[in-house]
C-alpha cells in the first residue's frame, strides 16, 4: 500500500511540474511573434495606364518586389530606374487566374506564363539580361494567356 501513495504523490508533483511549465508557455521558442510586415518603398518609378495595379513595391532581402496582385484583366505599366540604377533582383508578384501571362520588354523581351491554378499570389524573378545598366525603362503588359500554337 505505502508504494501506490509514492506512485501518487509523484503522479502529482509531475502534474504539478506540467501545469507550471503550461504557464511559461509564452517563453517557449515556438511563441514567437509572427515577424512584421515588409515596409513599402517607392524605388521604381512606375507609370502608364495599369499604375493603379501596383499594390507596392517591398525589399524581400537583396530583391525588388513589385507587386502586381491588383493587376486584372489586360494592362500594361512602365518602370523606370532611379539615378542609382536598376536594383540587382527585380521580381514580380501576381494572383494566378487573374492574369494569363507578363510580357516584359526591358533589354530584352521575356513573356512569362501564369498557371491558373492556385489562390496564394506567385512571385516570379526577372532574370539580368532583362534590364541592363543601359535599360532606361521596362515596359510590363499583362492579359489573358495566349493561345498555343498548332
Amino acid at each position: 500500500m505505502a508504494q501506490v501513495t509514492g506512485y501518487g504523490a509523484a503522479l502529482r508533483a509531475s502534474v504539478l511540474v506540467l501545469a507550471l511549465a503550461a504557464c511559461g508557455c509564452s517563453h517557449w521558442p515556438w511563441h514567437k511573434p509572427p515577424p512584421p510586415a515588409p515596409q513599402p518603398v517607392h524605388y521604381l518609378g512606375v507609370g502608364g495606364e495599369g499604375a493603379a495595379a501596383v499594390r507596392g513595391q517591398y525589399w524581400k532581402r537583396n530583391t525588388l518586389l513589385v507587386d502586381l496582385t491588383g493587376a486584372s484583366g489586360s494592362g500594361s505599366i512602365t518602370l523606370r530606374a532611379p539615378e542609382e540604377g536598376w536594383p540587382v533582383r527585380l521580381a514580380l508578384r501576381v494572383t494566378p487566374g487573374a492574369v494569363g501571362e507578363l510580357d516584359v520588354r526591358g533589354a530584352q523581351r521575356m513573356v512569362l506564363p501564369i498557371a491558373p491554378g492556385g489562390v496564394k499570389p506567385v512571385e516570379l524573378e526577372l532574370p539580368p539580361a532583362l534590364y541592363t545598366v543601359k535599360t532606361a525603362e521596362m515596359s510590363v503588359s499583362w492579359g489573358p494567356a495566349a493561345a498555343p500554337a498548332g
